[in-house]
């Protein structure tokens, strides 16, 4: 399977993620979800899969999304899958200018076995759950969707466990504060963006999840923005949606984090985390320590759903 690793070079393809969304004048198919409506637009003669694979593909991600949200955060959608040479799923990026939009770079000789593993299409619709907040926020914006991406594949089955938290502690180092480090939202860094923004992410599910008794998680802040009606089309001040999020779960976990590390460098024991948790690396695996004092949190994290 290919997720987190990849992050790392496809992040990078800043070009691509600056442009202008691409959409069709008309699309050349619509796929009608319970929850939304997709306008698709490709050109079938370019790629070495039929159309079928495609929409296969882009419903199985739209369906994480809604399971994990509760619905899907918009009505309607226009996604554009751009042919490039090469195989894979390359890079995406979403646009909510007029328009919930979806652009992804997809090589034209990609083969089944590359969407199964795709995690770019889920994260791009992750991001029209949450409305747009002013750039120094950007840090939640892009970490949650690192975040979310991965638990809410490992929630649908889609996603081993242990390749979520063999992920996790690739990539959340990344995350943590260096010299010079003015806080989450005056350290506009690739990995303080998108890393720290997961990082907080994290330690905001585990907070909520001790302070509940594991009866509820970041999800649930989540699914009260989404609930309200409200989504990436929207713009909001960050800490509006903290406190909706935070009434979402009935603590206020998420305010009193972003309070501590707003425009302050606070280092995190990712060691002592990991081993708390019963994350334990093996070499490039991990393993799970069923007698750590949280492991029924981390396990939980990434659980899968019955009946998904």
């Amino acid at each position: 399977m290919c997720s987190l690793k990849a992050f790392f070079t496809v992040a990078s393809a800043l070009g691509f993620l600056a442009a202008a969304p691409i959409r069709a004048e008309t699309e050349d198919s619509t796929l009608q979800l319970p929850d939304t409506l997709i306008r698709l637009h490709m050109e079938d003669a370019r790629f070495a899969l039929p159309r079928e694979s495609f929409e296969h593909w882009i419903r199985r991600s739209a369906h994480v999304v809604s399971h994990y949200y509760g619905k899907f955060p918009v009505a309607q959608m226009y996604i554009a899958l751009i042919p490039v040479s090469g195989k894979g799923v390359k890079n995406g990026k979403a646009f909510a200018i007029d328009d919930a939009t979806i652009n992804v770079r997809v090589g034209t000789g990609a083969d089944h076995q590359d969407l199964l593993d795709d995690w770019i299409m889920v994260h791009e619709m992750i991001h029209f759950a949450l409305p747009r907040v002013p750039r120094r926020h950007h840090w939640i914006e892009e970490g949650l969707a690192v975040y979310v991406e991965s638990v809410a594949r490992s929630n649908a089955g889609d996603l081993a466990p242990k390749f979520v938290w063999a992920g996790f502690l690739k990539g959340m180092p990344h995350g943590l504060p260096a010299n010079g480090d003015s806080g989450l939202d005056n350290t506009p860094t690739w990995g303080r963006t998108y890393w720290g923004g997961a990082l907080f992410c994290l330690l905001a599910d585990i907070e909520i999840r001790k302070r509940t008794d594991n009866r509820k998680s970041l999800r649930d802040g989540l699914q009260a923005i989404v609930h309200q009606g409200f989504s990436m089309l929207d713009e909001k001040p960050v800490e509006e949606l903290f406190a909706i999020a935070d009434a979402g779960t009935g603590t206020a976990v998420l305010t009193e984090l972003y309070e501590h590390h707003r425009d302050t460098a606070h280092d995190v024991d990712l060691d002592g985390l990991w081993q708390s948790l019963g994350v334990q690396a093996a070499g490039t695996a991990v393993e799970f320590d069923t007698s750590a004092p949280l492991r029924h949190i981390s396990e939980s994290i990434t659980a899968r759903d019955p009946g998904f």
